[in-house]
């Protein structure tokens, strides 16, 4: 299961393009907003905003700045600019955002704010006075931009992918980043989970709703209707976040199947084949796909808060569940793999694994040169050979491997499980051996087990100092 928080990628070609689908309905609205004030017009900026726009762009937000006439024509000259943004080019929106982060705090005033502060010394009055001057001195102008933004029709959707558009420009260019972080810090606010309404979806939902949910779906693809449908089955559930300003975006979204004992095989899990269960008898909850459905809202946190909410759900609904888990991929396992391949060979495995692997390969090839093969996982005296180093190595990449310098796993979907307090319980062999399964885990796939009275513990132990909570057998193939 990929939190894609942004722990692990989601929703590329859906996201890449929901900026582009919206412009049109957008533009629409915001044509009337704008015309309260405006008459309507264009300010007609060429695509790639050269020089000459740039300049007309910077009396415009400077006359939004300054909130002449009033909140009323605030708003609409807000309008006016968001039209024209979705009009523009990659490059143009570049130079646009380029040019809103230059309104950033003035250098002066923030000078001498903090002079005063530092003169204010032991008198409480005046350092309080110092103190609220200098925050305000430090607020970027741009930031009135963004909440007039927030106020026109869809501007939070507009703000949530415009932050998706900024992250990737903003790399290396120390003004966009500023920009990118404050937008960041406004939507971690606008979006606290206080504010968020968790909804079962259900084949009855809405089909903007349901068509999203499958444009959305980046851990295991919706093959059509008939398999979303499958996956809102009596036996399965699957419920989504949502803001109140964004009633048909799902924000995250979590898929389960209520089973009999902990899963191992996604292919088994989403079969439309497979008879349909009795979800009052089952025992188990398998969370097997959870997505972060706006790229723009990377690095907010709703994942931890889903799981907890799912589980009162379903624990209200269901008496007989006992067990929570999850079906999870381990997305960085195979590149992992690789890189100590390259570095070490067959080094990488023991004495006897390597034994063992020299007996099965058909013509004495090593452990790449097997990987890298077609339809190695057909032959079942070669996956018999791979299994054990293979999910060895893969106990020790989950719980042991730890990203350069920090106290956390390396695989993003690990860190965020074990951040939420949940155990390493079991690794499944050939679990996912569609294409995606093996180019990111080798077909291998990973219970994380929420056991509820353990949660808080491990979450305690896995910020503190990064200790991995794991099973007896996960300790065994450690050792």
């Amino acid at each position: 299961m990929a939190d894609n928080n942004k722990e692990a990628p989601s929703m590329t070609q859906a996201v890449g393009t929901s900026l582009i689908a919206r412009i049109k309905g957008w533009a629409k609205l915001w044509r009337e907003v704008a015309g309260t004030i405006t008459g309507g017009e264009m300010l007609n900026f060429a695509p790639d905003l050269p020089d000459d726009d740039l300049e007309r762009l910077r009396t415009q937000m400077a006359a939004c700045l300054e909130g002449k006439g009033g909140e009323v024509s605030a708003r609409a000259r807000a309008a006016a600019l968001g039209r024209e943004y979705l009009s523009l080019s990659p490059e143009g929106r570049k130079r646009f955002l380029a040019l809103m982060a230059s309104f950033g705090p003035e250098i002066g005033r923030v000078d001498a704010a903090t002079q005063a502060l530092l003169a204010a010394g032991d008198d409480g009055d005046a350092r309080a006075k110092a103190e609220h001057a200098l925050r305000t001195a430090l607020e970027p102008p741009y930031t009135r931009l963004l909440t007039q933004f927030n106020a026109l029709p869809e501007g939070v959707k507009f703000l949530v992918d415009l932050r998706a558009e900024l992250m990737g420009m903003a790399r290396g260019d120390v003004r966009l980043g500023a920009l990118e972080k404050e937008l960041k810090g406004l939507l971690a606010a606008w979006f606290d989970v206080g504010f968020l309404e968790l909804q079962r979806i259900t084949w009855r939902s809405s089909a903007c709703v349901l068509e999203k949910i499958m444009a959305y779906e980046a851990v295991h693809a919706i093959q059509g209707w008939g398999d979303l449908k499958n996956r809102l089955d009596s036996d399965r559930r699957l419920y989504a976040f949502f803001h109140p300003r964004m009633p048909e975006e799902p924000l995250i979204f979590v898929e389960v199947a209520l089973v009999n004992g902990i899963a191992g095989n996604v292919h088994e899990l989403l079969d439309p084949a497979a008879p349909v269960g009795n979800p009052d008898q089952a025992d188990t909850a398998i969370f097997y796909s959870i997505n972060n459905a706006q790229r723009g809202l990377d690095g907010i946190s709703f994942g931890n808060f889903l799981i907890k909410r799912v589980v009162e759900e379903l624990s209200r609904e269901f008496k007989k569940l006992k067990t929570f888990a999850t079906l999870s991929p381990l997305p960085g396992f195979r590149p992992w793999l690789q890189v100590q391949l390259d570095k070490d060979g067959d080094g990488v495995l023991t004495l006897a694994e390597q034994r063992k692997l020299a007996l099965s390969a058909p013509h004495g090839e090593g452990l790449a040169a097997l990987l890298a093969a077609d339809g190695w996982t057909g032959d079942s005296q070669v996956t018999e050979a791979l299994r054990g180093p293979l999910t060895r190595l893969a106990a020790r990449y989950i719980a042991l491997e730890k990203r350069p310098g920090r106290a956390r796993a390396l695989d993003p979907v690990a860190h965020f499980h074990l951040s939420n307090g949940a155990r390493v319980e079991r690794l499944n062999w050939l679990a996912d051996t569609s294409a995606k399964g093996m180019a990111q885990s080798l077909g291998l796939m990973i219970n994380y087990l929420y056991k509820l009275d353990e949660i808080e513990a491990n979450h305690e132990a896995y910020s503190a100092s990064g200790k991995v909570a794991a099973s007896s057998d996960i300790k065994a193939l450690l050792k």
